[in-house]
C-alpha cells in the first residue's frame, strides 16, 4: 500500500498556520517517526493524515486515491490507530477492547462474530498479552493498556499503523516492549508504522525515515539519519545536540544528549 501526504497545511481560523507543504511517501514495510518539539502539531499533523481533522491544504491518499473520497470502513481496514493511552474510563474487558478493532469490518449493526473474537484473541497472543483477556482495562497498567490499543488495531488487520506518542510515559522496561513491538509487527506482518514520539533515540533506533517539524512550521522528511542531524535537532528543538554512536552486540545505536539551551549557549552563559 502506497500512503502519501501531498502539500499538507493546517490551522485553526484565527490562529495561523500551524505546518504547511507537509510532503512524504510510505510504499513499503517501514517506520516513520514524526518529532517536533512541544506544540509543534504532532498530533495534530496525525489527526489530518487519518481525516480526523480536515487539511486546509493538500490531503492524504491511500494508492493515489484522496482519502475523503474512500468508503468509511474501507479506510478503516486499511489504518489502524492508535491514539495517546489513557486510563480507562470505560469497564472493557482488555479482549472486548480489542475486540472493537473489527468494527471497520462488520455491517452498520452488525455484532462480533467467533471468528472475529478469535482474530481479536490472536492479536492479543501476537504481542504477548493473551494473559489480559480477562482483565479490566481500568486495572492494568499503563504499559498494558499500551499494548491492549495496539492489539485492537492490529486486529483490524490493517497495512499501516499510526501511533500517538506509544512509548510516552512508560518505564524504560515497557518503552522498550512497546517499540521492539511495533519494529516487529512491521517486519513480520509486512506493514508500515508512523510513531509520533518524543525520543529522537527511540526514532533513530527503530525508524528508516524520520518527519520532523521545526519551530516555523515547516517539515524535513527523508532517511532518519539525515534528518535527525545535530543541526536539524539544534534547530527543532532550540537545544544544543550531540550524537554518538553506540556498538552493542552488533547493533549500533545513536546516544542522543541535550548539553545546553541554544539560546544560552549562544549568549556564552
Amino acid at each position: 500500500m502506497r500512503f502519501e501526504v501531498k502539500d499538507g497545511g493546517f490551522g485553526y481560523p484565527r490562529g495561523g498556520c500551524i505546518f504547511s507543504h507537509v510532503n512524504f511517501t510510505m510504499d513499503k514495510p517501514e517506520v516513520l517517526s514524526v518529532l517536533g518539539a512541544n506544540g509543534a502539531g504532532k498530533t495534530t499533523l496525525l489527526k489530518c493524515m487519518l481525516g480526523l481533522l480536515e487539511w486546509k491544504t493538500g490531503g492524504t491518499y491511500i494508492d493515489g486515491i484522496n482519502i475523503k473520497e474512500i468508503p468509511y470502513h474501507q479506510l478503516w481496514q486499511k489504518i489502524g490507530y492508535v491514539p495517546q493511552a489513557k486510563a480507562s474510563a470505560f469497564a472493557y474487558h482488555a479482549e472486548d477492547m480489542v475486540l472493537l478493532g473489527r468494527n471497520a469490518h462488520l455491517g452498520t449493526f452488525g455484532q462480533p462474530k467467533k471468528a472475529d473474537r478469535e482474530i481479536a484473541l490472536a492479536c492479543m497472543e501476537e504481542i504477548g498479552i493473551g494473559y489480559l483477556k480477562g482483565k479490566l482495562c481500568s486495572r492494568i497498567s499503563g504499559g498494558e493498556l499500551q499494548m491492549v490499543l495496539i492489539a485492537r488495531a492490529l486486529a483490524g488487520g490493517p497495512s499501516i499503523l499510526i501511533l500517538d506518542e506509544p512509548e510516552s510515559n512508560l518505564d524504560f522496561r515497557n518503552q522498550l516492549i512497546v517499540l521492539e513491538t511495533i519494529e516487529r509487527l512491521c517486519r513480520e506482518k509486512g506493514i508500515s508504522a508512523i510513531v509520533n514520539t518524543h525520543y529522537p533515540e527511540h526514532a533513530l533506533s527503530i525508524s528508516q525515515k524520520a518527519l520532523l517539524l521545526t519551530r516555523q512550521g515547516e517539515t524535513i522528511f527523508g532517511p532518519t539519519g539525515k534528518v535527525l542531524s545535530e543541526e536539524h535537532l539544534d534547530e527543532a528543538f532550540g537545544v544544543e545536540v550531540k550524537l554518538y554512536p553506540l556498538k552493542h552486540k552488533d547493533r549500533t545505536y545513536t546516544c542522543v544528549l541535550p548539553v545546553g539551551l541554544k539560546e544560552v549557549m549562544e549568549r556564552g552563559a
